[in-house]
């Protein structure tokens, strides 16, 4: 009886101690899982820290609160110039750095020449973030400016990023008022179209789209702005993208299908062909470089973007209640 009695208390203890060894067990497991999650390179870890605006590491990483990615090509030297002498030159601001601003520019097959001339720039400039994989051509735009929405994901904490043209004329001071009181998540903003029939032929021609007889809707692609969630949502997912011809068209596809903030703003001024002059725009497009010399000089004399306001066409508010091919209903009114 006795006997049986020390077995079972010999048996309760190693019962108990067999349980708390399988608990400790487990516990330090969950630590080290949990270690994994959030430590460096993780998942968690990445999400966490692009929370507060971009980048893998804070600590080794150059930082902005706006990146300005304007695409441009080997040859377009003279352009990007002016772009630095006017509306780049207004974004200079003593301090941290509000903006961060590179010319996208492809530089595999370029001659020898060509190559010692972008290496002369950037090393009188400073500020083009060049491709080498990439051949630069309109047939690789789309791929193009994946790669540098890729590169700014690896290598910039920011919160926002600004893509133009290199014909494109920006007012970057009043673009940094407005974003500092926006949200650094989820926001696409731009001129948006919904109404867009596909490409039969031409240069825009759309051979690979099958999608639907119009495009997705989307921003146009002389300027708009993505904060840096939707810029890591892209680099996260380019390897399963379709590659369409128009970069803001295959932006559109991209996004499509997310929970975003689509802004459609009539400031961004981002047509085939500019609308004409108003001291409200934010962004004009296809403007040459005597355009961007004269609206640079009113700002500086006058204040105002415009000597005088022109309009050569109507614009128009999306209505994002109704069907896209019923989006975009031009008024008078409208800037």
């Amino acid at each position: 009886m006795n006997f049986l009695r020390l077995f079972c208390r010999h048996k309760t203890a190693l019962a108990l101690g067999a349980v708390a060894i399988f608990v400790t067990a487990l516990l330090y497991l969950s630590k080290c899982a949990s270690e994994d999650l959030t430590g460096p390179g993780s998942p968690l870890h990445v999400s966490a820290h692009h929370s507060n605006g971009g980048g893998h590491n804070p600590l080794s990483l150059q930082s902005a609160f706006l990146a300005v990615v304007i695409v441009s090509g080997p040859k377009y030297s003279e352009r990007r110039g002016v772009i630095r002498s006017t509306w780049l030159s207004t974004s200079s601001a003593p301090g941290p750095p509000d903006v961060w601003r590179r010319f996208a520019i492809g530089t595999a097959g370029l001659s020898a020449e060509e190559r010692r001339q972008m290496d002369e720039e950037q090393m009188q400039h400073g500020d083009l973030l060049l491709l080498p994989e990439l051949r630069d051509s309109y047939e690789n735009l789309t791929t193009k400016v994946l790669q540098a929405y890729t590169w700014l994901d690896k290598n910039l904490n920011f919160k926002f990023v600004f893509k133009a043209d290199d014909d494109t004329f920006a007012r970057l001071d009043v673009m940094l008022q407005e974003l500092r009181a926006q949200e650094p998540h989820r926001l696409y903003w731009g001129f948006f179209s919904g109404r867009g029939r596909v490409k039969a032929g031409g240069r825009w021609k759309e051979s690979a789209w099958v999608l639907c007889d119009y495009y997705l809707p989307y921003a146009l692609g002389g300027g708009y702005v993505l904060s840096w969630d939707l810029v890591r949502y892209l680099a996260l997912n380019r390897d399963y993208f379709g590659l369409w011809q128009n970069e803001d068209v295959s932006l559109g596809a991209w996004l499509a299908p997310l929970n975003l903030k689509r802004v459609h703003d009539p400031r961004f001024d981002t047509e085939y062909k500019s609308r004409g002059c108003s001291n409200q725009y934010l962004v004009t497009h296809k403007q040459s470089l005597e355009d961007m010399l004269e609206k640079h000089r009113s700002l500086v004399q006058d204040g105002s973007l415009c000597k005088e306001e022109v309009r050569h066409r109507l614009s128009y508010v999306y209505d994002w209640e109704v069907p896209p091919s019923q989006c975009c209903q031009r008024k008078d009114g409208i800037p």
